[in-house]
């Protein structure tokens, strides 16, 4: 069973959620949260296994939340999804920095919604449909705090490969395909990339992948 908390200041949300989430026979609703700081004492009390996280709160907004929650070691099994209102909202790329496992705008289809929940429950980095991969490279090159190449040299050469593959939004198997490998060993090299870099989730590798130059924008066509 994948136990999700809501944190939404608006109620009527939380409840069109609640309703869509507590249908499912694998998915059940842990709790809910009005504003970031009652979010983050949920997420240590119940321990849900994903947050579905309104950017905007008060008293505590999500993006400082995400942080309280995905800083702590206690906490590394939660997996938070950033909702936004629009899809181009400036602080999406910040929230993936944050440590969020991927965003999502509040109108998306219910099948997505369930879809997205049981993504990153799996490890899977997850962009809204209508977000494309130029507008993620747009986001990155704003990054406040550009990490340096230095980080890379523990990968190898293959590794730093799959890397950039991951960074333009290559899944598993369209990794394996580039690479004639099959897709069991994209996932390790993908894997063992995220374990030597310290990367959260595969939303993390392709940040870090821009962050370091290894992936530029406009690189994507």
């Amino acid at each position: 069973m994948i136990r999700v908390l809501l944190a939404d200041d608006q109620s009527l949300v939380r409840a069109g959620f609640r309703a869509l989430l507590d249908a499912q026979p694998d998915i059940e609703v842990a709790g809910e949260a009005a504003d970031g700081d009652e979010a983050v004492r949920a997420v240590r009390e119940l321990r849900p296994d994903v947050v579905l996280m309104d950017i905007r709160m008060p008293l505590l907004d999500g993006l400082a939340a995400t942080r309280r929650i995905t800083d702590d070691e206690a906490l590394s099994h939660v997996k938070v999804v950033m909702l936004t209102t629009f899809e181009l909202d400036e602080y999406v790329f910040e929230a993936i920095r944050s440590g969020a496992s991927g965003f999502l705008v509040k109108d998306t289809e219910p099948d997505e919604l369930l879809r997205a929940v049981r993504a990153v429950v799996a490890g899977d980095a997850l962009l809204s449909p209508g977000v494309t991969r130029r507008l993620i490279a747009e986001f990155a090159a704003r990054s406040k705090e550009p990490a340096t190449a230095g980080e890379l040299g523990r990968l190898t050469e293959r590794e730093r490969e799959v890397m950039a593959l991951v960074g333009i939004g290559l899944s598993n198997e369209e990794i394996a395909r580039r690479l004639v490998v099959s897709p069991l060993t994209a996932k390790t090299h993908v894997s063992r990339t995220m374990v030597k870099l310290g990367a959260r989730d595969r939303a993390q590798l392709v940040v870090l992948a821009y962050e370091s130059g290894l992936v530029r924008p406009g690189w994507l066509g």
